[in-house]
């Protein structure tokens, strides 16, 4: 068994908190965890980083983290607020000596693409160096994978009308955009000791499991510690952890744990 670091780069839903033009209590919040940049986490591993879903504050998140490198990409889907940083990972092939590659489905493939059609000119000759990010696409489906050495499995959930994917990397699972799971998932997210789970508001919400419901996935598995993310400016962090049971807690940038 090898020791591998776990980090939050991001907990927040896709407008982030503080929200533009938003005067509420958490908006406003002196207290830094209530500060939520889009959804992200590093999985630092003896072979090197592996990230989660490029949000647009990725650059920052990366620099905040003093993480200089990122070796491999996996993408949960295609939503806006979990892709459009895939341009702040243009200087990294310089140090990995390589393009980077990004593990998703297809689908995810073909809208990365269409965002970001520049990166894949084929008039990559006439361009200056440095213009174009480094890419290589490793699709992947339900089928366990392998990443720098560590066995990655996708679980598939529902989030609304799309699907998405989770991953669990040893005993600790990443479920961020989901309001409901499978029957065929259950099985694999068994026997956790933490769960990281979308927990976006106290209302319920078509695509997002609310504080309540993502507490129900909780007592029905029984990770040892579980970690809410993709929180909106609904969820006061000092507040709705003072009413959580002993293992649930909201997470907050740079929050990181060791497995």
């Amino acid at each position: 068994m090898h020791e591998r670091t776990f980090t939050f780069l991001g907990t927040g839903t896709s407008t982030g908190v503080p929200m533009i033009g938003c005067s509420c209590a958490v908006c406003t919040s002196a207290d830094a965890r209530n500060h939520r940049y889009r959804c992200a986490v590093l999985i630092g591993t003896p072979k090197g980083n592996i990230l989660i879903d490029t949000p647009p504050e990725l650059r920052l998140q990366l620099l905040r983290a003093k993480i200089g490198i990122v070796h491999a990409v996996l993408f949960t889907h295609f939503h806006a607020d979990h892709i459009f940083g895939l341009d702040d990972l243009r200087p990294i092939p310089r140090h990995l000596g390589s393009a980077v590659p990004l593990y998703c489905t297809y689908e995810v493939e073909r809208k990365i693409r269409q965002s970001f059609s520049y990166a894949f000119s084929q008039d990559v000759d006439t361009l200056p160096p440095g213009y174009l990010p480094k890419l290589t696409f490793k699709n992947i489906d339900e089928t366990p994978f392998a990443v720098l050495g560590e066995r990655v499995t996708p679980i598939s959930l529902i989030h609304a009308q799309f699907n998405v994917f989770g991953f669990r990397v040893g005993d600790v699972a990443y479920c961020t955009d989901v309001n409901k799971i499978p029957k065929e998932s259950w099985p694999l997210l068994e026997e956790l000791d933490v769960l990281v789970l979308d927990a976006l508001r106290h209302k319920p919400h078509p695509g997002h499991f609310c504080l309540d419901e993502a507490l129900e996935v909780v007592d029905r598995l029984k990770p040892r510690q579980a970690y809410f993310t993709h929180m909106s400016h609904d969820l006061d962090h000092e507040e709705t952890n003072r009413a959580l049971p002993p293992n649930a807690r909201l997470a907050h940038d740079g929050l990181s744990f060791k497995f």
